[in-house]
């Protein structure tokens, strides 16, 4: 396994609180890929503790949204880990800056793996959490890995839905695909002989005053002090423009409908991606399944505003889910 080079100090987008004890750790997953994550350990407790996986937004890194997450969940009292995908931020993983269906899952199940290596963590109460792209890899891992406990899923985006159809499924026909997948193949050649994958280029920057008002919003985070990060791809150059040929031919949400454990499904009133977890919560056949809708609140609002995010809700649903059989 590759030996991460990690940064010691505090470069997070939010503040470092004083009720929770933070290391960094590594661990892989079976492509032997070695990831970095963020640990956040609740101070003064003993025992074993239920345990988070968190990652996302898709482009993001740790030190953005999930790991805000994760620290507010350890100051209620969970053992949570923040990480950094496959290919991209502080995880190892080559050629940088590319996203699969398949290794984003996995990186889940991976942090699962992790975690019930640790002594101080229950292994029957263990859950995910992710956010925007990575709500989407949280439930196909969640439909495949039984150890999942309860999975959460924030302003969830379904990365093969929206590459494949557009957004609102605008493109949904053949010929859109085909094209789409022409151009696509055409930088893979590219890449193939100049030996460097193009990139998306992340945000839009500058916004052009006639943008999607949630283009806008991606900006407003992405690209100001507000939730800039040096690492992010979201934030600079972006990911890499073949990623988006594996999500047009693999759905990811395929199985959803087998998923046994609880789900809690959490989303904006006014976000452009509100359809993204409707649709997915009436294909949920868990007994145990809520999707909260949260008046006024756009899809980035989940990043970072705390009057928004419904923490209460999450604690209470995963402490319930999770509690001591």
């Amino acid at each position: 396994m590759n030996t991460l080079e990690l940064t010691q100090e505090w470069d997070k987008t939010f503040p470092q609180s004083d009720k929770v004890e933070h290391t960094k750790i590594t661990f892989h997953n079976r492509y032997g890929i070695t990831l970095a994550a963020d640990l956040y350990k609740p101070k003064n407790v003993q025992g074993h503790l239920a345990a988070i996986a968190v990652s996302g937004p898709y482009g993001a890194t740790k030190e953005q949204v999930s790991g805000r997450y994760a620290q507010t969940l350890a100051e209620r009292g969970f053992l949570t880990i923040a990480f950094d995908p496959s290919y991209y931020g502080e995880s190892g993983g080559t050629p940088r800056y590319l996203t699969s269906p398949e290794i984003s899952t996995e990186d889940f199940s991976a942090a699962v793996d992790y975690l019930t290596s640790r002594e101080d963590v229950d292994l029957e109460r263990i859950g995910i959490l992710g956010i925007c792209g990575w709500g989407g890899f949280a439930l196909n891992a969640a439909a495949n890995d039984p150890r999942i406990k309860a999975t959460v899923t924030s302003t969830m985006y379904d990365m093969s839905r929206v590459n494949a159809n557009g957004y609102f499924d605008a493109n949904d026909n053949s010929d859109a695909r085909y094209e789409l997948r022409r151009q696509l193949n055409d930088f893979r050649t590219k890449a193939y002989r100049t030996g460097k994958n193009e990139l998306d280029g992340g945000v839009i920057d500058p916004v052009p005053e006639d943008a999607p008002q949630f283009v806008k919003d991606y900006h407003d985070y992405y690209k100001t002090k507000r939730g800039y990060h040096h690492r992010s791809p979201n934030s600079n150059k972006g990911i890499s423009k073949t990623s988006v040929l594996s999500f047009i031919n693999m759905p990811l949400l395929t199985y959803v409908g087998e998923i046994r454990s609880a789900v809690l499904m959490i989303h904006g009133e006014k976000a452009h991606s509100r359809y993204f977890s409707e649709d997915a919560y009436k294909r949920l056949t868990t007994d145990n399944k809520e999707l909260m809708i949260i008046p006024g609140a756009n899809h980035v609002d989940f990043y970072d505003n705390l009057n928004v995010i419904p923490f209460d809700r999450i604690e209470d649903f995963l402490k319930k889910t999770l509690e001591k059989k």
